[in-house]
């Protein structure tokens, strides 16, 4: 089966079908019990006074909304550049190996291109074989000796008052 679908820029419209998607990428990530946020929280980061987020959507010629990308700008010093961070990439699992992946990936490196960026880099779960074979075969290096650093809750909370 060979899906049409477009890609685009998500709209304030598209925020409760992307909060779907969210909870869909925790329930295969396994880890549903993880996400403590909001439709609400979203669509303020989204599309608020101050976004801080960015994102795209695949959705079919039927207007549903099949798979998801959103990014955020970073910075690298090494390079003294901005770049594209993609916290999340998602495609239904009836839709994927239809080439929606990539066409995600492929519209975010256009954007960071546009964008005159030095990077487009993002993260993916050690275990999650599928994914890594993907990136691998677009091109993307799996980046073997670093490991993410992350302070949450009360660990943050701690920190900060040290």
């Amino acid at each position: 089966m060979q899906a049409k679908f477009t890609i685009r820029p998500a709209t304030l419209n598209d925020v409760s079908a992307i909060f779907s998607l969210i909870l869909a990428l925790a329930e295969y990530e396994k880890l549903s019990d993880k996400v403590t946020g909001d439709i609400e929280t979203l669509q303020e980061d989204l599309f608020g006074a101050k976004p801080c987020i960015e994102a795209i959507v695949a959705e079919t010629d039927s207007d549903h909304i099949i798979g998801f990308a959103l990014f955020f700008t970073n910075y690298s010093t090494f390079l003294t550049r901005r770049g594209i961070y993609l916290e999340d990439l998602f495609v239904l699992s009836e839709y994927r190996s239809m080439g929606i992946g990539k066409a995600l990936i492929s519209n975010l490196a256009q954007i960071a291109i546009t964008r005159e960026c030095g990077r487009f880099e993002w993260s993916v779960l050690d275990w999650n074989q599928p994914a890594i074979a993907f990136y691998t075969r677009i091109g993307a290096e799996v980046l073997p000796n670093w490991r993410i650093c992350r302070v949450t809750g009360d660990a943050l909370k701690h920190l900060a008052n040290e």
